[in-house]
């Protein structure tokens, strides 16, 4: 089993244990959930705010490297290191692109579900219906990391291919913090508000009838950012180790493809 499945069979089974500890307690879950969950979330996110600001500075450690190694070389150590926060990065990615695959299967079988229901039986589940807005915006937005670390992005650049090495290391590097650092930091900074807001009130669906958990949906945009941060962190640092003249460990698709 991978580790992505495992993931998402836990998620699945603590939704279903609090399930039924609501049921058994008569709603009391629900109602403690509803009285404490903002406070509780805005103490973990003001948490992972403040570890973000300490660990932001390190975001510059691929650049350095890169320029200190292009001149000095890299120390042993100091390339071992970068060898293993990209493998950990990458793992980590690799599990929730393989949890995040299955709401492919999900958001299969829950449209056809749901065109049966209205064309052939004149039954209509608004519930049903925004779980398809669901599953689609996390697909896309939890596979963000993976698909990265896959070079599944489209590329603008239409000469990389053409590049050697040491050109697509540069490529990697300069875009890396010219684009997908500050568009993912940009996103972080301007949805925190706004979740903030949902998170509030717990936001749920317009429809009386529909799921109550729009505020957890809008959460994955700023995950969405951090998953970008994350692998495009392993992405600067497999272009730094290339600069520094050192072996970049190959990405885990291509580890595959050899065994």
């Amino acid at each position: 089993m991978r580790w992505g499945d495992a993931l998402l069979l836990l998620i699945v089974g603590l939704a279903l244990a609090m399930t039924i500890a609501d049921a058994i307690s008569g709603a009391g879950l629900s109602g403690w959930i509803a009285a404490n969950l903002y406070p509780l979330a805005r103490s973990i996110g003001g948490g992972l705010a403040m570890a973000g600001w300490i660990l932001a500075p390190f975001l510059l450690l691929p650049l350095l490297m890169a320029l200190a190694g292009g001149f000095f070389g890299l120390p042993d150590q100091l390339a071992g290191v970068a060898r293993r926060i990209i493998s950990l990065f990458d793992a980590f990615s690799m599990a929730v692109g393989d949890a995040a695959r299955w709401f492919a299967l999900g958001l299969v079988i829950v449209t056809a579900t749901v065109v049966i229901q209205r064309y052939v039986f004149g039954f209509a589940s608004t519930k049903l219906q925004e779980s398809i807005i669901y599953l689609h915006a996390l697909l896309f937005l939890l596979s963000a990391g993976s698909t990265l670390l896959a070079d599944g992005h489209v590329r603008v650049d239409i000469v990389y291919s053409k590049l050697s090495e040491r050109g697509k290391a540069w490529t990697d590097l300069i875009g890396t913090y010219l684009a997908l650092f500050p568009m993912a930091l940009l996103i972080l900074w301007v949805s925190t508000p706004y979740i903030n807001a949902s998170w509030r009130i717990l936001e749920r669906s317009r429809e009386s009838d529909g799921l109550p958990l729009v505020f957890v949906l809008k959460t994955a945009i700023p995950v969405f950012a951090v998953l970008l941060i994350i692998q495009g962190s392993a992405m600067a640092l497999r272009a730094a180790l290339t600069l520094a003249g050192r072996t970049a460990p190959p990405a885990p698709e291509a580890t595959e493809a050899e065994a």
